[in-house]
């Protein structure tokens, strides 16, 4: 049994999969940009607008969530069906910019998930 795993080891450790740094291998991403650079520009997505106030990019980012979770649950997708769409916890004046953010982030999430954004 033990010459069995010195065996493997052995075998590993000359092919370069075993022992620390004997190799070092960087992931990629499908266009060859390291794994680290594309989830940068995997996440630039989901960044609001810089110009939104503070109310509006948490708008932003709730639509995002209700988003993925519609699209994880194989939900009909649709902003207005959001209890933080209709009914937001913000104070009455911002309620209109919250509920444009939203949908934003809302409709931008979608068309990523779905493979039809940007």
């Amino acid at each position: 049994m033990k010459l069995k795993w010195l065996t493997l080891f052995t075998l590993a450790f000359s092919l370069g999969i075993a022992g620390p740094g004997l190799v070092k291998v960087q992931a990629a991403s499908p266009n060859g940009k390291p794994a680290a650079m594309a989830a940068q520009d995997r996440d630039d997505w989901e960044q609001p607008p810089q110009e939104f106030r503070d109310v509006q990019r948490r708008g932003f980012h709730e639509g995002i969530e209700a988003a993925r979770r519609d699209f994880d649950h194989h939900r009909h997708a649709d902003a207005d069906d959001h209890d933080a769409y209709r009914h937001p916890h913000v104070p009455r004046e911002d309620r209109d910019a919250y509920r444009d953010a939203f949908r934003r982030g809302y409709d931008r999430a979608m068309a990523h998930l779905t493979g039809h954004g940007d």
